[in-house]
């Protein structure tokens, strides 16, 4: 019995639980290291190793990652390794875990999140006393070694507000998400057509079911910041294909009656307002305050970028 076993063995008899059988999907495309750094905080994990699965699912990706995969498969027996190329889609990839996977409760984790030992007891001990169906867990932003950038700081201080996500918007993000089998058996599967948004999609679909939506405070993740501008606006881009995405294959949610290259929310300021609400904002200098406005309105701007070339990558090719 190895260290990992013994201390889920411990949790167990402490408290009596039966361990519901869980499947940790993880889809990665293209980063061995923030896969190395998942994997090594998921097997480390103090939940039964008999009652929990940990299914990377690689995205077609043309690097080591696929090499990092296997080695973690061929080294522990709870992990396994999977491959989904016939669509570059991260939700595509998820589906195919969905698919392999055998518990009755589904945890999905993206490649560069780090989480403690007890995370995943710690979630389905929160998951089975809120008797929830669909639940967020926290995220929390981790600055890398040394880094300083405005751009970091910027993404530190707007984080990933999960339960604002989840009680304004109607969906936690898939790199946080625990969910039961017989929601996605009732409401189905991600849409693996969207490139971004798919949670929210998914997340609305269980909301309109009727189920509660429900966010875990206590049950923390880590997310390392962005530190670049680049990586900054290039997600603002990517968040805003999934939007006009959303329209074309889901106009009854979420139709804009006004076309895409018309709508000018994307290119206007953004308001002031809701940067005063940021925990933090009244430390900034002005020079930081300017420089984080700034960054709110690329991002906006970005979103706006990427409307636009979905529409005319469809008109290019519809299909």
């Amino acid at each position: 019995m190895n260290e990992y076993d013994t201390r889920a063995e411990q949790v167990n008899d402490a408290d009596g639980d039966e361990w519901p059988d869980v499947s940790v999907i993880v889809p990665v495309y293209n980063d061995p290291e923030g896969l190395r750094e998942t994997l090594d905080s998921l097997t480390a994990q103090t939940y039964p190793d008999d009652a929990h699965e940990i299914l990377v699912v690689d995205n077609d990706s043309t690097d080591d990652t696929p090499a990092v995969a296997r080695s973690y498969a061929d080294d522990y027996e709870t992990v396994t390794y999977l491959l989904e190329d016939d669509r570059q889609s991260s939700y595509s990839a998820r589906n195919t875990g969905i698919a392999a996977a055998s518990g009755e409760v589904f945890a999905f984790v993206d490649a560069d999140m780090l989480v403690e030992a007890e995370w995943l007891v710690d979630a389905i001990r929160t998951f089975e006393r809120k008797d929830a169906e669909y639940m967020g867990c926290n995220v929390e932003m981790i600055p890398s070694n040394g880094g300083d950038s405005l751009a970091e700081r910027y993404n530190l201080l707007s984080g990933f507000p999960i339960e604002r996500f989840i009680e304004t918007i109607g969906f936690a993000p898939t790199c946080c998400l625990v969910v039961r089998r017989s929601v996605l058996e009732d409401v189905g599967a991600f849409d693996p057509r969207l490139v971004s948004g798919g949670d929210r999609e998914f997340g609305h679909r269980v909301r309109d079911s009727g189920r509660e939506l429900h966010f875990a405070p206590d049950v923390t993740m880590y997310h390392p910041t962005r530190s670049t501008t680049d990586a900054i606006l290039r997600k603002s881009r990517r968040i805003g294909r999934g939007i006009y995405q959303l329209r074309l294959f889901h106009p009854d949610r979420y139709d804009d009656r006004l076309p895409v290259a018309l709508n000018p929310s994307p290119y206007l300021p953004p308001r002031l307002e809701t940067h005063r609400e940021m925990d933090g904002w009244a430390e900034l200098t002005r020079r930081e305050k300017v420089g984080f406005y700034l960054l709110s309105y690329g991002r906006k701007v970005w979103n706006g970028v990427g409307r636009i070339e979905e529409s005319l990558r469809r008109r290019r090719n519809p299909s």
